[in-house]
């Protein structure tokens, strides 16, 4: 399945009225007046609501007299669950990933010099998050730093080793503590991505 899909699909059932009205038709057909008394919510936002699951397929309707039935399609979400477990598998997520790290190999080899010098330090943020996270790969976790050690350790990178250092913590990446210097867990460091 596309990825584009998969996102698309997963956006739209990503709001709390969408999964309560699936919950609901997930036990039978119901009209609009039904699913708006029974969620306290006006018509026109139920209509809303139920067009944007209409547009990706999870219900779809039929006419009985003058009032309108919506129904829940469970093949449809089944497929998308399916698409969703095998997602670890495709090959368009390896080839997303396999493209970020040769994104950022580009940007070390831009930004450092054959040796292992920093040639200077980015101004796009994205950018300063990659060369700032390549610089670190040489410190251990766990071990704590004096500040005189983690500026020696700088400057074998670049001579502006106070400015690296303090963003080393603005980014979350180090805590400092009474001089002491520390790597915080992966986690709590600023994303890339993000």
């Amino acid at each position: 399945m596309q990825l584009q899909r998969l996102v698309a699909f997963f956006k739209t059932i990503g709001d709390p009225t969408r999964l309560r009205i699936i919950k609901l038709l997930s036990q039978g057909p119901l009209h609009g007046q039904a699913i708006a008394g029974k969620l306290g919510l006006t018509p026109a936002t139920i209509t809303h609501h139920l067009n944007k699951l209409r547009d990706v397929n999870i219900v779809y309707e039929r006419r009985d007299g003058n009032i309108i039935y919506f129904y829940l399609q469970p093949s449809v979400i089944k497929h998308y669950a399916s698409a969703l477990l095998d997602l670890a598998e495709r090959n368009e997520v390896k080839k997303e990933m396999k493209e970020k790290a040769a994104e950022r190999q580009k940007v070390i080899d831009n930004f450092f010099t054959s040796g292992g010098r920093l040639k200077n330090i980015p101004a796009q943020r994205k950018k300063k998050l990659i060369v700032l996270e390549h610089m670190l790969k040489g410190l251990k976790p766990g071990k704590r730093y004096t500040e005189k050690e983690i500026n020696e350790y700088i400057k074998k990178f670049h001579e502006d080793y106070a400015t690296i250092r303090r963003e080393f913590i603005i980014n979350n990446y180090m805590y400092r503590e009474n001089g002491i210097y520390e790597l915080n867990p992966p986690e709590m460091w600023h994303k890339i991505d993000g």
